[in-house]
């Protein structure tokens, strides 16, 4: 196994990130699983920590497929073919609406951190295909970061390849080619549930 857990595999990123150490920014943390590993990364840089709360919309005839993101206060869609406007708005207020609960079940009153001209840095525990990542990071970057960097202790071939497209920095010291599930690379990967990321939050703004 790669990593004992999600700390020990945050730790082992730790040397990609020192470059960064010394500019103005700040770590999104995916929830949930990415929680853990902001955690240890933010206190590292010695940059705040908040939460990446978005999510994608699907395609009405493959939810699967991403014509576009939503995040707390900004969408973005790209492949808007053959889709009725009146889903996208549908979507956009739907999912908003959900992200928006999420966020003050984990932060509270708290109000999402400024993101323009910082560099921005995404953390998760480990990346699969990129898939839904994709929109996320081109929502990002429509809100003018600094720089966009993406850290994962974990990543298959195809999503290091899709992410790096898109992003300036990509840092992540695993990535397989004969990739399985993210849990296949730690000894110990237990789902994070919704009050550790709140303790995590909490023990971070300490």
């Amino acid at each position: 196994m790669y990593y004992a857990d999600r700390y020990d595999a945050a730790r082992q990123l730790l040397p990609l990130l020192e470059p960064f150490k010394n500019e103005d920014g700040l770590v999104l943390a995916i929830p949930r699983g990415g929680v853990p590993v902001g955690v240890v990364v933010a206190q590292y840089l010695q940059w705040p920590l908040d939460l990446l709360m978005t999510k994608k919309i699907g395609h009405p005839d493959n939810p699967e497929f991403a014509i576009g993101a939503v995040s707390l206060d900004d969408s973005l869609v790209e492949e808007t073919a053959g889709v009725p406007e009146s889903y996208i708005q549908e979507m956009t207020i739907r999912i908003r609406e959900q992200l928006a609960e999420r966020y003050r079940l984990f932060r509270g009153n708290a109000k999402p951190l400024p993101r323009r001209n910082k560099t921005l840095l995404v953390v998760d525990d480990g990346i699969a295909t990129g898939r839904t990542i994709l929109s996320t990071l081109r929502l990002l970057r429509s809100q003018s970061p600094a720089r966009l960097i993406v850290a994962a202790p974990v990543a298959s071939g195809q999503a290091a390849e899709r992410i790096r497209r898109v992003t300036d920095v990509f840092c992540c010291p695993l990535v397989r080619e004969d990739f399985r599930a993210v849990g296949n690379y730690y000894d110990d990967f237990p789902q994070v549930e919704d009050e550790e990321v709140i303790r995590l939050l909490q023990e971070s703004a300490d």
